[in-house]
């Protein structure tokens, strides 16, 4: 599993700026905001939060299509799919939205807070939504997981998985946006949602990959 990782991870460095191109999207989507709502600098710092994993999200879904697609295309998908049990096959499925997630979400994780900067978001507020991001990305990663296994054999799949997959995120959104809110904007909480949002991830962790060993076992047959 961890040759798996490593193996995965370097894929994802060499496929062509996967990584690169979804920190460039959230940049692009955070730029764009000012020129539409005004440059009220307190209402950009009130809606930052929001705008961040707005961006976050919308750049998690930009590369999920590369999930499985260059496996398949190698043919290596249908040696993982037929040398496992659907057991370990869950767990390799778990494995690859791990790497996908280190190498293609944690920079966004990691940009987060210099675009932070350009909402003039007060430090607070910052590193509440980074540590948000950091723990509720990954259950966007589990669920992309699924719907890229569902998607996996269409030629186009890509679009398919965004309109498969948004809609289920949306839990995420709404608690790690409120979690980032209460940070700061007393007396909202941060901790409650803060702990939904974990447990949305651990949740997510094993159906995710449950669903996407099952609809990858089932394309295969």
């Amino acid at each position: 599993m961890l040759a798996l990782f490593l193996r995965d991870i370097r894929l994802n460095i060499r496929a062509g700026g996967g990584a690169l191109t979804g920190v460039i999207f959230f940049l692009a989507v955070i730029a764009t905001i000012p020129f539409g709502v005004g440059p009220d600098l307190k209402l950009l710092a009130r809606i930052g939060p929001a705008i961040l994993w707005i961006g976050a999200l919308l750049a998690c879904l930009l590369g999920l299509d590369r999930l499985f697609q260059a496996d398949r295309e190698d043919g290596s998908l249908d040696l993982l799919v037929l040398g496992n049990d659907r057991h370990m096959l869950a767990l390799t499925v778990l494995v690859k939205c791990l790497a996908h997630w280190a190498g293609s979400v944690l920079p966004l994780v990691i940009a987060a807070p210099l675009l932070g900067l350009f909402m003039n978001m007060e430090p607070l507020a910052i590193g509440a939504t980074a540590l948000t991001l950091l723990v509720g990305t990954p259950a966007i990663t589990f669920i992309g997981a699924a719907g890229a296994a569902v998607a996996v054999a269409l030629p186009r799949g890509g679009l398919l998985i965004s309109v498969l997959v948004l809609p289920l995120t949306i839990p995420v959104l709404i608690f790690g946006v409120s979690a980032s809110y209460g940070a700061t904007a007393n007396p909202d909480p941060f901790l409650q949602p803060f702990l939904i949002l974990a447990a949305l991830t651990l949740f997510l962790a094993v159906l995710g990959p449950v669903s996407a060993a099952l609809a990858l076992r089932h394309g295969t047959d």
